[in-house]
């Protein structure tokens, strides 16, 4: 037994059978402590089971929590490849006790398992303990048999552990491997002790205390937390004195060897060891959502891979290495930790982008920086602005700058370098003000200056822990909020999503030592700062609070099965209308979505039913959704689609989902678009497309509305209860209400059309006795023709202007609404004496319209007050007289 996955599996096989739950790794990125960058201890996951805020089902655990220690007040980086034990990226194998087993169980299950189970000889082990620790010293001499000489004890914060300035906390008990006399050191302890003869393994730390104002209470349930750092332990079951010769690392040393063709000597032995260990970190980082970037968890991640990548420059690489490294890492841990194999696609993409792009910067940057400091010598300082103008301009990285001067013993202005940082920082900010922008928009520049990004996490998880790191309300920052008011917090990480891209900002709440805040919206402003904005609900919030973030998780569920949805219509439009429908918009909220495409006719019902059945053949499928990291030139050049109104930096999130079935696509990914919103993880769980609404919005551009999941259900569900309703209503089944409303249809426009004939004859007969009036020596025909549809006047005109040897006929028509409509027609004699357009625009004005139209002969004209019917009438008579005596 000495292989790292062998070693891994004993330890915590041992401690399941004696009663501890086996607890997966928690995630590189914590959740539940804000003033961590990283995991870097194993007790992390479990910090607020120790305070008492979170219970578990268990009382005991064991797990191989994955560590980094590559920022912040843990930082190894520097350190890591010169020396046997640093790494950026660590095992740690402990077992815990929640006010369970305390000191003596502990005692004796360590070393039931390093002199039984790990087989290591006793007289190889010497232990520790805090100076005031009698029981602990007393519990090893009982159960170990170690004498007095072999137990340690120690005066120093060392061997005492505390979580923070208060809290729990209590002494530590560490277990050494003695390497022997032939490896310089001495115990701890001694004045020797930084050599590395006495190596720590294991340490136990007994949490009994709790830490309150400088006082240490008695904790009423002691517990245990234990670290044995993997790679440690190993090294000494293997027999080796550095981690770097176990055979995990042997693996990875070798494949970096073979992929550079150059072996581990002592000049490259470092180059190789720092790419092993940086792949590790990377990696795992990937795997756990941290990407890339200029801010935060992102600029680590991407320091410890140029870190790595100028090693492979140093090794005479000439292509990007670190990506062909990735399957020998996932031959050696994917196994136990199975997020790296589904993971392997998105780091091997990742790690190659960052490569090739760092390549460029490396090569070109390094050309400008020799240029710059040709006349430099050792003791030298290269000034800031020159630095700063190779970062601005050139993107080459201050910390690469330094790291390449170094060399020749020439240092850096880091003062020119901030100077001329900030200055640009004041530009932007004037740019702002002069933009239009609102002025207390500019507040924001402030809060970012001083407080940086907030890193986001929302892609993996919808709760965290945050730290409140500013407050604004009315445009101005304050410092706490009381229950009532209204404000915004900016955090130093979030899980809440900011509007962007089409899709709305998250809602939540967050909740503090001493108050709740609801969180109403969330937004994006200059440069990566997340604001949540709401009110204080109850108690307290203010500037410096540690505070626990909630997203309404059914909310977001229902806006990622949205968002996922617009990706699978947008393909279907494009398959059934054709290549040139672009998005030209999009809303994507917890109710519905719609977007805007480019189209420049309606879409049928039938081609809507079309896109419907393709998008929810891609749901059926339930289909991982992936997401890559890619360089925006590559993505789109690889097919991948770009959003309209959408901003994207030089690296993007590609997200593809589903297999296409048919045409040219067949067998590949159905939708490749680039976006930075969050999506469902397998189409499946979009559960339904349905397409509500279809119509235009602009020139050339149409808008889809849709539905997804329950409430797609649930507006079926609703047309159904109607057609249900209706077929009740005829008294028919449902599957034949339809041809029964049809018949309805046929019957009721028959009707219409007997009645309109009705209507012209009734008005055709009605004083079919009665002979025109004589006006001037004019015959005048005029009538109300109740009911007649103005478009039918003209034809009873016609028909009474034929009887009437000469004169002049006009017809009011008066529909049910109170509106009416008049025609009057001339006969072919009085052309050239009367005109049609004359007299029906006397009438147009008592009947309320304006104007009228059509022939000198014939002319029609309309308006709303068909109660004047017989004095518009009337008005033609008299407009008759008065040309007569004219």
């Amino acid at each position: 037994m000495s292989g790292v996955n062998e070693i891994r599996s004993t330890f915590l096989d041992f401690f399941a059978r004696n009663g501890h739950e086996m607890v997966a790794s928690g995630p590189l990125v914590p959740r539940n402590d804000p003033t961590l960058m990283f995991t870097s201890a194993g007790m992390v996951p479990f910090k607020n089971v120790f305070t008492g805020l979170e219970k578990r089902p268990y009382v005991r655990a064991t797990t191989a929590q994955k560590c980094v220690r590559a920022g912040g007040k843990h930082n190894d980086l520097d350190n890591v490849g010169y020396t046997s034990r640093h790494h950026t990226f660590f095992e740690m194998l402990g077992n815990f006790s929640f006010g369970d087993y305390f000191k003596e169980r502990a005692i004796e299950l360590a070393w039931t398992l390093v002199t039984k189970d790990f087989a290591l000889a006793k007289d190889r082990l010497v232990v520790t303990v805090y100076a005031e620790d009698d029981e602990a010293h007393r519990l090893w001499k009982k159960i170990a048999g170690l004498s007095d000489d072999r137990i340690i004890r120690i005066a120093t914060s060392d061997n005492f552990w505390a979580m923070g300035d208060s809290g729990p906390c209590g002494p530590c008990s560490e277990i050494f491997f003695d390497h022997g006399d032939k490896i310089f050191g001495g115990p701890p302890g001694s004045a020797d002790e930084d050599g590395d003869r006495f190596v720590e393994i294991w340490n136990l730390v007994f949490m009994q205390y709790d830490q309150v104002d400088g006082v240490r209470v008695p904790l009423p349930r002691p517990s245990i937390d234990t670290g044995m750092g993997l790679e440690r332990v190993a090294a000494v079951l293997q027999g080796v004195h550095s981690n770097y010769e176990i055979d995990l690392f042997r693996a990875l040393i070798r494949a970096s060897e073979e992929a550079t063709g150059v072996g581990s000597t002592a000049e490259t032995a470092a180059s190789h060891r720092i790419i092993a260990d940086h792949l590790r970190a990377s990696s795992f980082l990937i795997a756990d959502g941290v990407l890339p970037s200029n801010e935060g968890r992102g600029y680590v991640v991407r320091r410890i891979m140029r870190r790595a990548m100028r090693h492979a420059h140093l090794l005479g690489a000439k292509d990007p290495l670190l990506h062909r490294l990735v399957p020998a890492l996932v031959r050696e841990m994917g196994q136990a930790y199975p997020e790296l194999v589904r993971a392997q696609s998105l780091i091997t993409e990742t790690l190659l982008l960052e490569e090739t792009r760092f390549r460029r910067t490396l090569s070109r940057g390094l050309i400008l920086l020799d240029e710059a400091s040709a006349d430099l010598t050792s003791g030298d300082r290269i000034d800031g602005e020159t630095v700063f103008k190779l970062y601005d301009t050139y993107g080459f990285p201050y910390d690469l700058t330094e790291d390449a001067l170094r060399s020749r013993g020439i240092g850096v202005d880091r003062d020119g370098f901030e100077t001329a940082m900030a200055r640009q920082r004041a530009e932007a900010r004037a740019n702002w003000a002069g933009s239009g922008e609102s002025a207390a928009e500019t507040v924001w520049f402030g809060v970012r200056d001083r407080v940086g990004a907030t890193d986001f996490l929302g892609y993996s998880t919808e709760t965290a822990a945050g730290a409140v790191m500013a407050i604004v309300t009315d445009g101005a920052e304050v410092t706490r909020l009381e229950t009532g008011a209204a404000g915004i917090l900016v955090l130093n990480q979030t899980p809440f999503y900011g509007e962007s891209g089409g899709q709305v900002g998250d809602t939540g709440v967050i909740t503090g030592p001493n108050g709740r805040f609801r969180v109403t919206d969330t937004q994006k402003k200059t440069d990566g700062v997340f604001v949540h904005i709401g009110t204080v609900e109850e108690g307290t919030i203010a500037v410096g609070d540690g505070v626990d973030l909630v997203v309404d998780g059914d909310r977001r569920g229902r806006i990622r099965g949205n968002h996922s949805a617009t990706h699978l219509l947008h393909e279907a439009l494009r398959q059934v209308l054709g290549t040139h429908v672009a998005q030209k918009g999009s809303m994507v909220s917890a109710d519905r979505l719609r977007f805007d495409f480019s189209h420049t006719k309606p879409v049928s019902d039938a081609e809507l039913e079309a896109a419907e059945e393709i998008a929810n053949a891609i749901v059926l499928q339930d289909a991982p959704v992936t997401t890559r990291l890619m360089a925006v030139d590559d993505a789109i050049a690889s097919g991948a689609m770009a959003l309209f109104g959408e901003k994207y930096g030089d690296e993007v999130r590609v997200v593809a989902m589903g297999t296409a079935t048919e045409g040219d696509k067949a067998g590949k990914a159905y939708s490749v678009e680039l976006c930075g919103g969050t999506h469902v993880g397998r189409t499946g769980e979009i559960g339904l497309v349905r397409v509500v609404q279809e119509a235009a919005v602009a020139a050339g551009v149409r808008r889809i509305e849709a539905l997804t999941g329950a409430a797609a259900r649930r507006h079926l569900a609703e047309q159904e209860r109607r057609l249900k309703d209706v077929a009740g209503v005829l008294k028919v089944p449902v599957g034949e209400a339809a041809a029964r409303v049809q018949s309805l249809v046929d019957e009721r426009r028959k009707l219409e059309r007997d009645l309109v004939e009705a209507r012209k004859k009734l008005a055709m007969s009605a004083g079919a006795g009665e002979a025109p009036r004589e006006i001037a020596g004019m015959q005048f025909l005029g009538r109300i023709a109740e009911g007649v549809a103005p478009k039918d006047l003209k034809n009873l005109v016609e028909t009474a202007r034929k009887k009437l040897a000469s004169g002049v006929v006009a017809m009011v028509g008066v529909s049910e609404d109170g509106k009416a409509g008049i025609v009057v027609g001339i006969t072919a004699d009085l052309a050239g004496k009367l005109d049609a357009v004359d007299l029906v625009r006397v009438a147009a004005d008592v009947l309320g319209g304006k104007g009228g139209g059509g022939r000198p002969d014939i002319a029609q004209a309309g308006g709303p007050d068909g109660a004047k019917a017989n004095d518009a009438l009337e008005a033609i008579a008299a407009r008759l007289g008065e040309l007569a005596a004219a």
